[in-house]
């Protein structure tokens, strides 16, 4: 794949730069005023506050290069915090299968950030193996609502979310994949109870959600009743996509080698160490092979196809590589890295480096665990079928 930047991909590249040049967070700066007015900004460049989106829908409508580009310059520079569950993963949903009036309802409020949503998938018998999901809707015999019934797990800041959407089984019959249907649930209501799970690295972004006996209007079901599981892979294919995390892998490594710089091994440094060395090479060369495989898929998608096989590939390998990132970090660190949950000693970088090693634990596990991005890959790239017997 050709690569080289056009002319006016380089204009393009040096626009954006200038804009989150121009437009980035000073000291002492109101946080949450300059987050919203840099969205409101982005915005009025055409768009680029939704890059992802379609023209039709206010996106930019950017090429290939354009978002590989924006990837770029974004990962290394300083942008409000975003999160993904409403622009980059419900709203695609949204914009392909819900009504006219649907989307009117809530894609003004996903795209002005006034509304944080959560995903309800994952449950404590149905992580991975999703179709297995056994939370309950029963449709009211009038067909004004659902009562929704069940568990879900790993949600993560169902703390802090407004809405949820989530899949629960409408009929038990047949394939486990049928009978499955797509709500969208306001958190703040009765009948649902958010209790908090702390993560190895002890933070709290994950939580249990129970749902009992939660009353949900039918008009907040997207598409219909028991076709949900064609709306649930794609919106985890573009999740998959995004757990990649390339171009923040990129930034990370960059860093890496700066901080290993600063570790003294004699009269050198880390870097000048040849096994640390070999060891970052590898994993840079690794980086550049995924990186063509986003570039793949991005020219894919500008050809109007939906992320497909592909964002496995990604998902398998670009968490992969962030924890190897991560492992590396805590190398550098040495003796230093085991003092993480106390007072930070040694190098700068060695307390943050074991909190994130022990973060990225997760990273080959949620949004489909790495076993299952190996089965997706073996059946749709490679057509390997399962065995009969």
């Amino acid at each position: 794949m050709d690569i080289d930047l056009s002319s006016e991909d380089l204009a393009f590249r040096d626009e954006v730069k200038e804009f989150l040049d121009s437009n980035a967070y000073k000291n002492g700066e109101d946080y949450n005023a300059w987050r919203l007015n840099w969205f409101k900004l982005a915005r009025e460049k055409g768009g680029w506050d939704v890059p992802k989106w379609p023209v039709t829908f206010g996106g930019p409508g950017w090429t290939p290069t354009q978002h590989y580009i924006w990837e770029q310059q974004t990962a290394a520079a300083q942008i409000p915090w975003d999160l993904p569950f409403g622009l980059s993963m419900l709203a695609p949903v949204l914009m392909n299968y819900a009504s006219k009036e649907q989307q009117d309802r809530f894609l003004p409020d996903i795209r002005e950030r006034k509304v944080n949503w959560c995903q309800g998938y994952s449950e404590p018998g149905a992580g991975s193996d999703l179709a297995n999901l056994k939370t309950k809707a029963v449709l009211a015999d009038d067909g004004s609502h659902y009562t929704v019934t069940g568990t879900k797990i790993w949600t993560t800041l169902a703390h802090i979310a407004d809405w949820m959407f989530c899949l629960v089984r409408t009929n038990d019959s047949g394939k486990k994949q049928t009978g499955i249907t797509f709500l969208l649930i306001p958190m703040k209501q009765d009948g649902i109870e958010v209790k908090p799970i702390i993560t190895l690295g002890g933070a709290h972004s994950v939580n249990m959600v129970y749902l009992n006996e939660v009353k949900v209007p039918v008009e907040n079901r997207i598409g219909e009743q028991d076709k949900a599981w064609t709306y649930a892979k794609g919106l985890l294919q573009h999740e998959r996509t995004g757990l990649a995390g390339i171009s923040r892998s990129i930034v990370a490594l960059e860093k890496l080698k700066k901080q290993a710089m600063t570790v003294k091994r004699g009269n050198a440094t880390l870097m000048d160490d040849p096994a640390f060395r070999a060891k970052v090479a590898e994993l840079e060369v690794d980086l550049l092979a995924v990186e063509f495989t986003e570039l793949r898929s991005l020219a894919a998608a500008a050809g109007g196809s939906d992320p497909g096989p592909e964002s496995s590939i990604l998902k398998l390998k670009g968490t992969e590589i962030q924890q190897r990132v991560q492992k590396l970090t805590v190398e550098a660190g040495g003796i230093y890295s085991a003092a993480w949950g106390a007072l930070p000693v040694g190098h700068k970088f060695a307390k943050g480096g074991m909190s994130g090693y022990l973060a990225s634990r997760a990273y080959t596990i949620y949004g489909g665990a790495s076993e299952v991005q190996k089965d997706v890959i073996a059946k749709n790239v490679l057509g390997i079928k399962k065995s009969s017997s």
